[in-house]
C-alpha cells in the first residue's frame, strides 16, 4: 500500500516536531517534508505534490489561505489545519467539512482528525474537497469583512455632539442625552430639563449612534434606552413609552421591529 505522502506547514519549529513526533510511528504516514512559511509551502505543494498537509493558519507573511489560494483549490493536497482560532472562526471549518487541530492539540484529537483524513483520502474526493475549499475561503472572508465593518463602525459611533447657540460652541455627551426629537431642519436634544437644537437629521443622527443604547421609536424620534422606565402596549404594535423623568412619548407603527428587538423578541 503506498504511504500517505504528508508535509507539515508551521512558522513555529515546536509546533512540527510535535506534529512529526505524532506521525513518525504511523505506518502508513511518510512525512515529505517541513516548511516554515507560506512561500515555502506554496513551491514545496506546486513541486512535490504531497497527498495531505498540516496547514498552519496564522503564518507571518503569506498565511495558510494565502498559500491555498497561491496553489489553487483544485491542486490543493488534503489539509488538516492547525490553529489557534477562536470558536467562531472554527465553526467555518466545521460546516465546510475540514478538519483543524486547536493548538496545542492532545493525541486523541490528533489521532481521530488523522483517521478522517485517511478516510477522504481512500474515497478520493477531489472534486468535493475543490468546491469545499473555494467555499471555506468565501466563508471567511466574509467573516473577516464582517469584522473590520463593525470595527469600522465602532469607531464612527457618536460619542459628542457639538451644540452652537448665542455665540458659543459647546459639546454634550451622546449618553447624557434622554431623546431625540425631529424639529423641521433640526433635531432637538432633550437633555434632563434642558434642551438644545443641532442642524441635523435624525437618520442621520441614528446611523452614527450606537444602537445597543439608542433606539429609535418614531421617524421623528429616538430615544436613549437607559432612560425607558416603562412601555404599554395600545394597539397594533404601538407603544406608549414613560421615561425615568416622566415623559410619556408614543412609538410609531413602523418601528415595530425596532421595539421587539429591544424587547428581545
Amino acid at each position: 500500500m503506498m504511504k500517505i505522502q504528508t508535509l507539515i506547514v508551521d512558522d513555529e519549529r515546536i509546533a512540527r516536531e510535535g506534529i512529526r513526533m505524532q506521525l513518525e510511528n504511523d505506518p502508513e504516514v511518510e512525512i515529505v517534508g517541513e516548511c516554515a512559511n507560506g512561500v515555502e509551502a506554496v513551491s514545496f505543494i506546486k513541486k512535490q505534490k504531497p497527498d495531505l498537509v498540516f496547514l498552519d493558519v496564522q503564518m507571518p507573511g503569506l498565511d495558510g489561505f494565502g498559500v491555498i489560494e497561491k496553489v489553487g483549490t483544485d491542486e490543493m493536497p488534503m489539509v488538516i489545519f492547525v490553529t489557534a482560532y477562536d470558536k467562531y472562526a472554527l465553526r467555518a471549518f466545521e460546516v465546510h467539512a475540514f478538519d483543524y487541530l486547536l493548538k496545542p492539540s492532545d493525541d486523541e484529537r490528533f489521532a481521530r482528525a488523522l483517521q478522517r483524513a485517511k478516510a477522504q483520502l481512500r474515497r478520493a474526493e477531489s472534486e468535493t474537497v475543490s468546491q469545499r475549499f473555494t467555499a471555506l475561503l468565501e466563508d471567511l472572508r466574509t467573516r473577516q469583512e464582517n469584522i473590520e465593518s463593525s470595527l469600522k463602525a465602532d469607531r464612527n459611533r457618536l460619542e459628542k455632539i457639538v451644540v452652537k447657540t448665542a455665540g458659543r460652541i459647546f459639546f454634550v455627551n451622546a449618553e447624557e442625552i434622554d431623546w431625540f426629537e425631529a424639529a423641521d431642519n433640526y433635531v432637538k436634544l432633550h437633555v434632563g430639563r434642558e434642551t438644545h437644537l443641532v442642524r441635523e437629521t435624525v437618520s442621520r443622527l441614528e446611523s452614527r449612534l450606537d444602537p445597543n443604547q439608542f433606539l429609535r421609536i418614531h421617524r421623528s424620534i429616538i430615544v436613549n434606552v437607559e432612560r425607558i422606565k416603562e412601555l404599554h402596549p395600545l394597539f397594533n404594535g404601538v407603544f406608549s413609552i414613560r421615561l425615568k423623568d416622566g415623559t410619556e412619548l408614543t412609538s410609531g407603527r413602523g418601528f415595530r421591529k425596532n421595539l421587539a428587538r429591544f424587547l428581545g423578541e
